[in-house]
């Protein structure tokens, strides 16, 4: 986790997708990641996550930054599907 000039929590991430979906009457397997960010509260419960966890994560997309359009998720709830050794199993954080 790092800290904006404002002091404020931020944590940089990559979430990644599988599942099976059906396109054209067509079943097939999808497969992505998106680069995600979290500030403030969010930025604190996500610093206990353990990479390849399982999350549910809901937020909004933006541009990087001026430079790159490439999208970010700026993550403002998310959902621990699978628990962690310190208590935050199932929690769901806003």
């Amino acid at each position: 986790m790092r800290y904006t000039p404002a002091g404020v929590p931020m944590s940089g991430f990559v979430l990644g997708h599988e599942s099976r979906q059906i396109e054209n009457g067509i079943e097939r397997s999808v497969m992505c990641e998106l680069q995600a960010v979290a500030l403030g509260e969010m930025a604190k419960a996500l610093s206990a996550a353990v990479a390849g966890m399982k999350v549910e994560a809901a937020g909004f997309l933006a541009a990087k930054n001026q430079r790159s359009k490439m999208p970010v998720l700026h993550v403002t709830n998310i959902k621990f599907v699978e628990g962690i050794e310190n208590g935050l199993q199932a929690e769901e954080k806003r």
